[in-house]
């Protein structure tokens, strides 16, 4: 397989900047928008991002099965990426704006709730049909160790510069503060040009992707020429393999809870900035810019340190440290022991903490990912099967549910503990906000630490990959001699030194 491009890696990174953007809008301001904005109750608008994450739970291993059984003359994954991009715009626009077809009247709260199921399930559906290929892409795009690493690390990158745009758009165009508006997130009229802007991005750089890594197609695994057609029983044989992994249960369920955690963190956020703190608009954006940049700071840090101490430590230190920097700054103010908020060290300690919290879950977004390229090089030497599609569904899936049942979870609490609707700053009773502050921080922490502790399961490491790659090398020779040819993509690593495959 010819080396990787530094155009092709930034081809592939800049295709999660749609990703970026729908999770940012989703995690930051849907749940808001819906609860506060248009008066849905947190229950029912919790429900709604619920059950489009539930539909998913079909949907992208469905795809993933799909996308590593299609045949095409462009390949296993560029057909469904090309295709969704349109649909993936449109449905992400029309979710942030029920007025353009219920009328700018006063909605009943069946009404939203129906719009906001319909328009989460179809967002979320139209960007899995791209979301799953890409991720399966990504890890097909390199078999190196650390070259996986980077290009993830790109991936994840560009999904941070979505989310920057999100952030810095959202406060200083769509919800900046006015005579009117006081706090901008609560102006009704700035969602639908918000819903449009992005819908046009995210499909400008989907297609954008699709065509830079187009050009790859030919060296990428083709699937099996005796692959059974697609049904529920293949779906459920596919899926029944992955779970026999170890590794991948493990990994599975570790990333599921910590995007859990991420999500009530994301959907409680712009309640917590604007009631809990009672921050200016100009002082949330600061926090969320303060996160991002702690992101941005950590993609590159922790790919090194992956190097260096390899991938699960590097998982690990990353959930530990996001755990404690999350937990900190609500409990500190429960407690009594935060600065007052007329110092200026009030400020400061909420951008240190949001900006070191976001440096440790920079970790486990960029091991996570090229985690799961190791596992499904596992899964091949294990099974015969190349099921990236399948691994990639399922760590799309975790990532998915950090607007799914973490915003269930969010919406259940703030009804749990009587969070008004509509509510006015500095008129929330004082308990509920103590009891905001417990949910979003302890809680979350608690969440953090249970992921931690599944993390210990898996057991892949840079040295039996290597062994790992050398097998499959081998493998791959014997059945290209076999056929009357030998595969040079894979011949190069049988010179290492490879441990022969019965």
């Amino acid at each position: 397989m010819p080396k990787l491009s530094l155009h092709t890696k930034l081809a592939f990174g800049i295709g999660q900047v749609a990703e970026g953007i729908q999770n940012g809008a989703f995690n930051i301001f849907l749940f808001f928008y819906y609860n506060q904005v248009l008066g849905l109750s947190g229950s029912l608008a919790g429900a709604a991002i619920l059950i489009a994450l539930v539909i998913d739970a079909a949907s992208d291993p469905l795809v993933g099965s799909i996308s590593d059984n299609l045949r095409h003359r462009w390949g296993r994954r560029h057909p469904l990426m090309y295709v969704s991009a349109v649909p993936a715009g449109l449905a992400f626009y029309l979710l942030f704006d029920p007025g353009l077809v219920l009328g700018h009247g006063a909605l009943g709260q069946w009404t939203l709730f129906a719009w906001l199921t319909l328009w989460s399930v179809l967002s979320r559906q139209a960007l899995t049909l791209y979301h799953v290929p890409h991720l399966a892409l990504g890890a097909e795009l390199s078999d190196h160790y650390e070259e996986r690493t980077a290009v993830v690390a790109f991936r994840v990158l560009f999904g941070v510069i979505g989310l920057l745009l999100v952030i810095i758009l959202a406060w200083n165009i769509f919800f900046r503060a006015t005579s009117t508006f006081a706090n901008g997130q609560l102006n009704p009229h700035g969602y639908p040009p918000f819903g449009a802007t992005f819908g046009v991005v995210m499909l400008v750089t989907i297609t954008l992707s699709a065509l830079g890594t187009h050009s790859r197609i030919p060296f990428l695994p083709k699937p099996p020429a005796d692959a059974p057609p697609l049904s529920a029983r293949r779906l459920l044989q596919d899926v029944r393999r992955a779970l026999t992994n170890r590794s991948f249960r493990f990994l599975a369920i570790t990333v599921l809870i910590f995007f859990v955690t991420r999500g009530v963190q994301e959907a409680l956020g712009l309640h917590m900035g604007t009631y809990f703190w009672k921050l200016s608009t100009k002082q949330i954006q600061l926090i969320q810019v303060a996160g991002v940049a702690g992101l941005i700071v950590g993609i590159p840090l922790w790919t090194a340190v992956a190097r260096q101490i390899d991938k699960k430590p590097t998982l690990l230190i990353g959930l530990i440290t996001f755990s404690l920097f999350t937990l900190f700054p609500p409990l500190a103010q429960i407690l009594g022991v935060m600065p007052p908020p007329e110092s200026p060290a009030y400020m400061q300690v909420l951008v240190g903490m949001a900006a070191v919290a976001a440096f440790g879950g920079a970790a486990g977004l960029v091991a996570a990912g090229s985690m799961m390229a190791d596992v499904a090089d596992e899964h091949e030497l294990e099974t015969g099967l190349r099921q990236e599609g399948i691994f990639f569904g399922a760590l799309s899936l975790a990532g998915k549910s950090a607007s799914g049942i973490g915003h269930g979870i969010a919406g259940v609490g703030i009804d749990i503990i009587k969070f008004p609707a509509h509510a006015v700053v500095g008129e929330v009773p004082h308990q509920t906000l103590v009891s905001l502050g417990l949910l979003y921080g302890p809680g979350v922490a608690i969440l953090a630490a249970i992921a931690t502790g599944f993390s210990f399961g898996y057991r892949l490491n840079r040295q039996r990959h290597a062994e790992i790659v050398d097998q499959l090398a081998v493998r791959r020779v014997r059945r290209g001699a076999g056929a009357g040819h030998v595969d040079r993509s894979t011949a190069p690593h049988v010179a290492r030194g490879a441990v022969e495959v019965p």
